[in-house]
C-alpha cells in the first residue's frame, strides 16, 4: 500500500502547500485525486515520485510510505527502484528518440536485458500502435500515442506503482477511452496500484475504486468512487449537475467556491 500520513510540502522554506495530506492508495486498486488547478495535486505526486528536489520543494511533516518504506527521503531514481513511476502531465516524450528508444529509456533501472525486451513486447501489446511505429521519432507521434508512450516507457521500470497526472488532458474523446482502457487493464490484468490526477471527475471516477477531494492543499472529502459519484457536492461543484441531475449554468456554479457545503 502506497500511504500518504499527515504530509506538509513547502516551497522555498517558506510557502506552504500541502497542509496535512492523508491518503492511501491500496495495492491493485485505482485510487483519484481530484481538485482544481492549483489544489496541490501534483505536488502530491511529486512528494511521493522524490521530485520536490528539483523545485526547491521539500515534505517539512509527515512522510510517505511504500509497503511501510519511507519514501519521501530517497532520491527520485531510488523512488524507482522501489517500484514507484510517475507519468506526468503534458505528455513529456524525448522528441528527438525513437519510440523503442523511449522505452528503453524507461529501462534504465534495470539491468537484465531479457527482461528489458520482455517489457517492450508488453507494452507492444498493451499499444499495437507502438510497435508499428516503434522506429518513428517519437517528436512525430500524435498527442494520443505519446500519452501511450509516457504510460509504456513508466511501465519499462516494472512499478509497483504508477502515477498519472492529468492523462486525458488534450486528447480527443475517442483516444481517451482507449487510454483508460488500459489504465484499467493495468490494475485488472496487472495488478498495478495506481493513482490517479484527473480534472474530469466523470471519468477518473468512471474508472477508481476509491477517490479523494483536495481544495487549497488540503484533503476535503474521500469514500469510495460510487460514494462519491452520488454525492450532491461532487455532483455539483466537479460533474456540473444540480440536485435534479441536470446541467447547471456558468452563473450557477461561477462562484462555487464560497458555497462548498463540505468545507462549511
Amino acid at each position: 500500500m502506497l500511504a500518504l500520513n499527515n504530509v506538509e510540502v513547502v516551497y522555498d522554506g517558506v510557502i506552504l502547500v500541502l497542509k496535512g495530506v492523508s491518503l492511501n492508495a491500496e495495492e491493485g486498486q485505482i485510487t483519484t485525486l481530484l481538485g482544481a488547478n492549483g489544489a496541490g495535486k501534483t505536488t502530491t505526486l511529486k512528494a511521493i515520485s522524490g521530485l520536490l528536489h528539483t523545485e526547491r520543494g521539500q515534505v517539512t511533516k509527515g512522510s510517505v510510505e511504500l509497503d511501510g518504506e519511507r519514501l519521501d527521503r530517497l532520491q527520485p531514481f531510488d523512488v524507482v527502484k522501489r517500484g514507484v513511476a510517475q507519468v506526468f502531465e503534458g505528455r513529456r516524450v524525448f522528441e528527438n528518440l525513437s519510440v523503442e528508444e523511449n522505452l528503453i529509456a524507461g529501462a534504465h533501472s534495470r539491468r537484465n536485458y531479457a527482461d528489458v525486451r520482455a517489457g517492450i513486447d508488453r507494452v507492444y501489446a498493451s499499444f499495437p500502435v507502438l510497435k508499428e511505429r516503434r522506429h518513428v521519432s517519437a517528436g512525430y507521434l500524435s498527442g494520443g500515442e505519446q500519452q501511450m508512450l509516457v504510460i509504456g516507457r513508466a511501465l519499462m521500470s516494472d512499478p509497483k506503482v504508477i502515477l498519472l497526472d492529468e492523462p486525458s488532458l488534450g486528447l480527443a474523446p475517442m483516444v481517451i477511452d482507449e487510454i483508460f482502457g488500459v489504465i484499467r487493464r493495468l490494475k485488472d490484468e496487472q495488478n498495478i496500484t495506481v493513482l490517479l490526477v484527473e480534472q474530469n471527475a466523470a471519468l477518473a471516477l468512471d474508472i477508481a475504486d476509491h477517490g479523494y477531494v483536495m481544495e487549497n492543499g488540503r484533503i476535503v472529502l474521500e469514500g469510495p468512487a460510487e460514494s462519491l459519484r452520488q454525492n450532491s457536492d461532487i455532483k455539483e461543484f466537479y460533474l456540473g449537475l444540480n440536485e435534479a441531475g441536470t446541467r447547471r449554468s456558468y452563473r450557477d456554479t461561477k462562484n462555487y467556491r464560497r458555497r462548498k457545503r463540505w468545507l462549511s
